[in-house]
Formats: structure tokens, sequence, C-alpha cells
């Protein structure tokens, strides 16, 4: 399990640090395809940083905090993080449908990731949970 969940935070950072050279660009993006797929407006609101750090810097490095969680097993923590990482990634879709009513792919292909993310972490921690109260470790 460790194994995939190193393969989607991979993705996510990959994710993350593509919407994170958008941020940071003047160009024109490859992704803005009309006027309701377009990165750059996404990446460039004023939804797209917290206390002046880019959300897709924030992403990148809840991605590596969610492989490192993963790859040492640490299940609850990485339940919690998962979880929290959902909410966060909710939240900007939620922006991104109803405030800016634009949609950025890279956002989209990193909610997809972090919701994958979350199921596998609540599928890991309820077996690891299960299979100690079958021996009795867990009260």
């Amino acid at each position: 399990m460790r194994f995939l969940i190193a393969v989607f935070a991979l993705a996510g950072v990959v994710v993350s640090a593509l919407a994170l050279r958008v941020h940071y660009s003047t160009d024109t993006q490859p992704c803005s395809v009309n006027e309701r797929w377009d990165c750059g407006n996404v990446n460039h609101s004023s939804f797209a940083e917290v206390e002046h750090v880019p959300v897709a810097a924030i992403g990148m490095a809840g991605y590596l905090v969610l492989g490192v969680l993963g790859w040492f097993r640490r299940r609850f923590l990485f339940l919690l993080v998962s979880l929290v990482g959902l909410g966060f990634a909710l939240r900007l879709t939620f922006l991104e449908e109803y405030v800016l009513q634009v949609w950025c792919f890279y956002c989209v292909i990193s909610q997809a990731i972090i919701a994958a993310i979350a199921l596998l972490s609540l599928v890991w921690f309820s077996v690891e949970y299960l299979r100690l109260s079958r021996i009795g470790a867990v009260g």
C-alpha cells in the first residue's frame, strides 16, 4: 500500500509543481483552453495564495508530508493529513466553481489525486484497525 501511496504523492508533487510554474509565469498557458478552462486565471487569482504563499507550494508540501507519513506507515497521521488536504482541495474546488467560475486542469487533477489518497488512507487505516481489533490490541 505504501508504494501506491508514494506514487500518488509523487504525482501530486508533479501536478502542484506545474501549477506553481503557472503561478509565477506571465506567458500564455498551454492549459488556457477557453473561458471555462484557464489555469492562468485560477493561478493568478487572489485565491491562489494563502498569506503570500502560493497554494501550489502548499500542495507540494502537503503531498511530500503524505508521502513520508505513508512510507513510514504512520496510518493515523496519514489519515488525518489526507482528510485535511481533501478539505482544503474541496474548498479550492468550490472557489473555482462558484467564485471564479473557471477551472484549472492542474487543480482538477490534484483534486482527483487527493481524493484517491484520502480514500486509500481510509481503507488502509480501517484494515489495520480491524486487524488490531481481532488480535485484541484495540479496546
